[in-house]
């Protein structure tokens, strides 16, 4: 079946790419400022709900994944998940749709947040992503939705980026004691959505790493890793409410 990756030239779209085309396939793959390799190239703008109903239209696609993220941008990460999750529908299109445990807020006392508890972001990313997956469970009650937490990998991720750059004393800032996640590499998250998107699932799966970490215990392992000091990312207390994600069944 011919398959789109919405985002495919960031950190998760790219790595979806890569897979797809070791297995064999050549997925259609959409981006933004400029396109990677090994898949069919389409630019596109979430912003634009006619330049996604031309894509959908061209590639006429049996599965979406859709990766991107516009941070905080709710045009693109609210707006824009809403306006495929519509057009998916109207297409019988099957779509895989990733979320992120920052729609929960981490305040409501519990350990681990599972599928079935609900949304409640503290913060503008949060609830982009939590306006967005509830849109698509209503408009297509037969997609997925994915939640993850922090993906990383090989030190090629922002948050990995963001240790090196904290570390070398290139950036200001600490990383928070407060802040818990579940991190996840990317190889690991990737095969999981394939399987997924290949398969009749419907509903809500967390897909995450089995460990919960703060951003300063991940930042310390990165950093040893690497062998980069970790005198710049001292423990921190702040204001970002802890935040555990379960990875479910």
């Amino acid at each position: 079946m011919t398959e789109l990756i919405i985002g495919g030239s960031g950190f998760l779209g790219a790595e979806l790419v890569r897979q797809a085309v070791s297995a064999g396939r050549r997925p259609a793959a959409t981006f933004h400022s400029r396109p990677g390799s090994g898949a069919a190239w389409h630019h596109l703008d979430l912003r634009n709900p006619a330049g996604l109903e031309e894509v959908l239209d061209t590639v006429a696609p049996a599965a979406v994944i859709n990766t991107t993220s516009g941070g905080a941008d709710w045009a693109v990460t609210a707006e824009g998940g809403i306006c495929l999750g519509k057009a998916a529908a109207e297409r019988s299109i099957r779509l895989v749709h990733v979320s992120s445990d920052a729609i929960f807020s981490g305040i409501s006392g519990r350990d681990w947040y599972d599928e079935s508890c609900l949304p409640d972001p503290l913060t503008p990313y949060g609830a982009a992503k939590a306006a967005a997956e509830t849109a698509v469970r209503i408009l297509c009650p037969g997609a997925v939705v994915a939640r993850t937490s922090l993906i990383i990998g090989d030190g090629r991720s922002e948050h990995e980026q963001l240790v090196h750059a904290l570390a070398a004393g290139s950036r200001q800032g600490a990383l928070f004691t407060d802040d818990v996640r579940c991190p996840v590499h990317v190889t690991d998250l990737a095969p999981a959505l394939w399987e997924i998107t290949r398969s009749d699932a419907a509903g809500v799966f967390h897909l995450a790493g089995p460990d919960a970490l703060s951003r300063h215990e991940l930042g310390e392992l990165i950093a040893r890793r690497d062998a980069r000091t970790c005198g710049s990312e001292r423990p921190v207390e702040g204001s970002i409410g802890r935040c555990h994600q379960g990875t479910g069944p």
